[in-house]
């Protein structure tokens, strides 16, 4: 594992490279990482210099070993009108990561509430330690979720559970989140642990052949979007496209040669 990449304390998201595998760490624990404009703006560059870099397969995002993201910055928000939040599409930079074609893997261990749940949910794989809660308190505010609180919680676990989450405002704590499909599985210990096993599915999912791990991701998330016919002519396309693919001839070579596969992510 390499060290920490070189950072002043005013650095809003730490970046450390382990191979493969960039993490990405939200840096404000004073303020248990609340979620500002300035910090999503380091946390795009960072993903946009990921797309752009080859060496780069797959990206792991979390707050650390104590604390995901504990919500948006109330300070910042809290005297914003309308018109201002109308003009400038308020949020909209907040959901960038969607855009990122690689995989990135979840590691929330503590508080994720608000836009800390609405930034969890948008990574693929979800890894949560016991100490995790959840929670979209919005209604306490007097406003609604409005970085896809409301749309990905609902797409997650369905209308009656979003729906309860929503309106109480209630916390969700890690075993409930796992039973209901918001996490992908509790990993047992302390917040380290978690970041770690993140590190090692990040890794073994950047072993895979770049493309193919790609396409997978696009042809998944397009499940949501698309009716099932369409879905599964998607799935079919990209397939097909797979035996244009370095990968693919080398994958099935070494599965008929009984040895292990040396993708080139070509």
């Amino acid at each position: 594992m390499s060290s920490p990449a070189a950072a002043t304390s005013e650095k809003l998201v730490l970046s450390e490279r382990h191979g493969p595998v960039l993490v990405l760490t939200l840096n404000r624990p004073k303020a248990l990482n609340a979620l500002s404009s300035p910090l999503f703006g380091e946390l795009n560059k960072e993903f946009d210099a990921a797309q752009r870099d080859d060496a780069v397969r797959a990206v792991v995002l979390t707050g650390g070993e104590k604390v995901f993201a504990a919500g948006a910055d109330i300070k910042e928000m809290k005297d914003k009108t309308l018109a201002q939040s109308y003009k400038e599409n308020y949020l909209a930079s907040w959901a960038k990561i969607t855009d990122f074609t690689k995989p990135v893997v979840g590691a929330v261990n503590g508080y994720a509430l608000g836009g800390g749940c609405e930034l969890a949910m948008m990574c693929d794989i979800l890894l949560a330690s016991p100490t995790a809660t959840f929670g979209q308190p919005e209604i306490t505010l007097g406003i609604l979720p409005g970085a896809g609180g409301t749309q990905r919680l609902t797409h997650l676990v369905g209308k009656a559970r979003a729906m309860d989450i929503v309106l109480t405002g209630r916390k969700v704590k890690a075993d409930e989140a796992e039973r209901i499909g918001l996490v992908s599985r509790i990993v047992q210990g302390d917040g380290k642990e978690c970041v770690a096993e993140a590190v090692k599915v990040a890794t073994l999912i950047a072993g895979y052949g770049g493309i193919a791990v790609q396409a997978a991701k696009e042809a998944v998330n397009a499940a949501n979007n698309l009716p099932l016919n369409e879905g599964l002519r998607l799935e079919r396309r990209l397939f097909h496209a797979m035996f244009g693919t370095a990968d693919q001839k080398e994958g099935m070579a070494a599965f008929a040669e009984k040895r292990k596969p040396s993708f080139s992510h070509l």
